[in-house]
């Protein structure tokens, strides 16, 4: 009894851990020097690799603010096009490590936290290309609702060199909604 309970806490102590630190896909490193508050702001989804939570979801925008203990605010908004309704998810992030590496946390769903990692980004931060924590997440972002051709490219060929399948992505329609 006393070693199934000693196991059970193991095991509970592994996932609270786990859940705490942020992940990197091997082969990507984020961004650094990054800094968050030339980040913050609006940003447009060019496209994705789709996941239970955003799937169906158009006109998607991350908007990032900070916090006064140092925490990101996020601010996940897509339009649902089989409910037609704006579906609005709020989140936070947080550094994982120092605060000039592209290397955060977010969580979405109290004390859980997943991977969020800015792999590259523009000198004007004006494009980016974010990766989760594992190759089942990867997001193309921009200021404006679309990329350049050439940056896309760049940011396709990156992704696709650390491993992602980059014929999977969804790319994002923004109709003005």
């Amino acid at each position: 009894m006393l070693i199934g309970g000693a196991a059970a806490l193991a095991a509970v102590s592994l996932v609270l851990l786990n859940s705490c630190s942020s992940k990197i896909p091997p082969g990507a490193t984020a961004v650094k020097p990054f800094d968050v508050k030339r980040y913050s702001g609006k940003w447009y989804e060019i496209a994705r690799l789709d996941f239970k939570y955003e799937k169906g979801l158009n006109n998607t925008t991350a908007d990032y603010s900070l916090n006064n203990d140092g925490s990101i605010e996020v601010v996940n908004r897509g339009y649902d096009t089989r409910k037609n309704k704006w579906k609005t998810a709020r989140g936070k992030a947080k550094f994982d490590g120092p605060e000039n590496e592209a290397r955060l946390k977010v969580s979405f769903f109290g004390p859980f936290y997943s991977g969020y990692n800015v792999i590259a980004i523009d000198p004007q931060y004006q494009h980016a290309l974010v990766a989760g924590e594992d190759l089942k997440y990867l997001w193309l972002l921009s200021r404006e609702t679309s990329m350049p051709e050439d940056i896309k490219q760049a940011y396709l060929e990156q992704a696709r060199s650390i491993g992602y399948n980059t014929d999977e992505l969804v790319w994002v329609e923004h109709d003005g909604r």
